[in-house]
């Protein structure tokens, strides 16, 4: 029996940017519908619909909603205007390793950020903390194994090859409400 040595070279190895932006881009509309729902969130406190739990009175609730509201649209802006990527190529093994390492560090990079940047006592920075932490902490979690299962059990489905975007994005912002 002969076994053949595969030899490593730098086309074997490199990331496909392509693959690495869509998964930013993913980071950036599961961050930005978190938010968008944190907004919608504050407007019913701040209306009188739920009990009053961030806020203290509603003019406070208004101007911390609409604040949401717009940063939540540029989070959502930045993935459709800058990397226009919307399709995760999950049909090869090197593809499923470069999916799940770039999701990973893109999470560790952002929590780290997030860490960095948002230290305010301020108790809207610390909700926009905890929605940033849950976000990388489903994509830690969850999203691998979401792309290891669509790898294993899409390959003879052609749905979830076409629209595995849209499936991972449904799933993340899910998982995303169970770490909330």
């Amino acid at each position: 029996m002969q076994y053949e040595v595969s030899r490593l070279n730098k086309e074997s190895i490199s990331l496909n940017k392509s693959l690495v932006l869509s998964v930013v881009g993913l980071y950036c509309f599961v961050l930005g519908t978190s938010l968008l729902g944190f907004s919608v969130y504050l407007f019913l406190e701040s209306s009188g619909f739920v009990n009053q739990v961030f806020i203290s009175w509603s003019g406070q609730g208004l101007f911390w909603s609409l604040i949401t509201l717009f940063l939540s649209l540029f989070v959502l802006f930045v993935p459709v205007e800058f990397f226009n990527e919307y399709f995760i190529e999950n049909r090869s093994f090197k593809n499923l390793l470069t999916n799940i390492i770039s999701v990973i560090f893109v999470s560790l990079f952002f929590l780290v950020v997030f860490q960095i940047l948002l230290r305010n006592q301020n108790i809207f920075i610390n909700e926009y903390l905890a929605i940033a932490r849950a976000v990388s902490f489903s994509g830690f979690i969850a999203v691998p194994l979401i792309f290891f299962l669509l790898h294993n059990f899409g390959k003879n489905l052609l749905l979830v090859n076409k629209y595995s975007y849209s499936l991972i994005l449904i799933i993340w912002i899910t998982s995303t409400q169970i770490f909330l």
